[in-house]
């Protein structure tokens, strides 16, 4: 297949993969309320947790997480036979991840992309992702916020990739620029949050909110 062309479709079919709401087709399966109705207003995981079901947020966690790994996996894993280029693979991280925050299927908006991006992680390199994570996680757990533990989590995430080139992988520059991207875009769809921690005002994990702020 041309190179070209073939970088071109897997570059759209990731863009579709990433569109795909899982918070809504998840809410819809288990009769909840569209989560862009309530609390942050945001078809991810966290929102969805705010209706209380705690399976129907771990599915749309998960589900947001695997398009994201998948495309990326797909991409890695086929590069010989489609000749993508390490550039090739790196965009097709960058549009999965486009897919989730500007979803074709949801007029282009869509979630802030935590659990996507962990998903493209742990695609390119397994202990990439579990360091961003575990900073994910240590940070919910001592302040209770999603928001700040995904924007901490996002600085750090490159700094992982560069710093894990002299530890357990080998950095490739195309690689380490989109995840600065990914990272940078993430906190940018955190801005309302940024605001509202600042003002005090911002929802705490498990915490339940009926009015969207």
């Amino acid at each position: 297949m041309n190179t070209i062309l073939a970088g071109i479709l897997a570059i759209i079919l990731a863009y579709l993969a990433g569109s795909v709401p899982f918070a809504i087709i998840t809410s819809k399966l288990f009769g909840l309320k569209d989560p862009r109705t309530f609390g942050s207003g945001n078809p991810g995981a966290t929102n969805v947790l705010r209706t209380g079901n705690k399976l129907a947020a771990a599915l749309t966690l998960a589900g947001d997480a695997f398009k994201g790994w998948l495309a990326v996996y797909l991409a890695i894993k086929f590069a010989p036979e489609l000749n993508l280029t390490v550039t090739g693979i790196a965009l097709v991280a960058l549009a999965v991840f486009l897919g989730h925050l500007y979803s074709v299927f949801l007029k282009f908006k869509g979630g802030k992309g935590v659990a996507t991006a962990i998903g493209i992680l742990l695609a390119i390199q397994p202990w990439l992702a579990m360091a961003t994570l575990a900073t994910w996680i240590i940070i919910a757990v001592f302040f209770r916020y999603s928001s700040l533990a995904a924007i901490i989590a996002a600085i750090f995430a490159p700094f992982y990739y560069y710093a894990g080139d002299q530890i357990a992988w080998h950095k490739l520059p195309e690689i380490f620029w989109v995840i600065c991207l990914i990272s940078i875009m993430l906190i940018y769809k955190h801005k309302k949050n940024i605001a509202n921690l600042l003002a005090g005002t911002e929802t705490r994990l498990g915490q339940k909110n009926k009015h969207r702020h």
